[in-house]
């Protein structure tokens, strides 16, 4: 089964440690373990734009969808054997211990 983690932080709270050296030994423990097919971190929130399609007219927005402190930073995407491995590799992952990991199953064609 293929999921994505979406990995949900408050921008202005990230650890010192993971803001200089990211999620450390966890990506390469999980590239040893060949679950890991895909990912990447994202730049801060403030600097996206959302856009919208009401009535035929484009609707652009500064920021995030969402107004909350926790945005999403980064998505992994993990291949495993089911939504146990995939909690346990989550519960691993170092943002866990102070933000949230999302797990969403992927929809295959």
């Amino acid at each position: 089964m293929k999921y994505v983690l979406m990995i949900g932080l408050d921008e202005s709270d990230v650890p010192e440690e993971i803001a200089l050296h990211g999620c450390g030994g966890w990506s390469a423990e999980m590239a040893g373990r060949d679950v890991v097919r895909g990912g990447i971190g994202l730049r801060p929130a403030v600097e996206a734009t959302t856009v919208r399609v009401r009535a035929g007219d484009v609707l652009l927005t500064d920021g995030p969808f969402a107004e909350t402190k926790d945005q999403v930073g980064g998505f992994t995407l993990i291949e495993c054997e089911g939504m146990r491995e995939a909690v346990e590799i989550a519960a691993a992952h170092p943002v866990a211990r102070y933000g949230s990991i999302e797990i969403r199953p992927v929809l295959e064609p």
